[in-house]
């Protein structure tokens, strides 16, 4: 069953049980998904719709922190909640022990690299967690890359 097939029956299963939130929720999620197919004139593969939803993770977790700093606890609640259901339909996140030790994987790989080539490295860390079927947010393997090159 793909990904748009699965949020359809989820979107009829919220309409039964009158669960307001999760609905409009799950609505977003696959309009966000049907205009990225108009968009690209074909449907999307797997890694496609997870990469729409990474985008829609991302911004929400913006939009918390941007109600929170303006004290609007309740519109950030509402986000955060929209976030654990996207998240629900993505592969298991990459812990941090995984996102190191990775990542110390391939800058032993590559050798001895320096600040200049933390483009590559990256570049290798992140196909090397796609690969592997995680999912890896790009700003803490920065952090972890940054740390680890640093020591050198």
């Amino acid at each position: 069953m793909s990904l748009i097939e699965r949020i359809q029956n989820d979107i009829t299963a919220a309409m039964k049980a009158r669960e307001e939130q999760r609905l409009s929720a799950l609505r977003m999620v696959k309009t966000a998904l049907k205009n990225r197919e108009v968009e690209k004139m074909a449907p999307l593969d797997d890694k496609e719709s997870q990469a729409v939803l990474t985008t829609l993770i991302k911004q929400r977790k913006d939009s918390v922190e941007q109600f929170t700093k303006a004290g609007r606890q309740e519109m950030a609640d509402k986000e955060a909640a929209e976030i654990v259901l996207i998240e629900s339909y993505l592969p298991k996140a990459a812990g941090q022990a995984e996102l190191a030790a990775g990542v110390k994987a391939v800058i032993a790989e590559m050798g001895s690299p320096t600040m200049k080539d933390m483009g590559a490295v990256m570049k290798n860390a992140m196909a090397r967690f796609s690969g592997a079927g995680m999912r890896a947010d790009g700003k803490v393997v920065s952090d972890i890359v940054k740390k680890e090159l640093a020591g050198k």
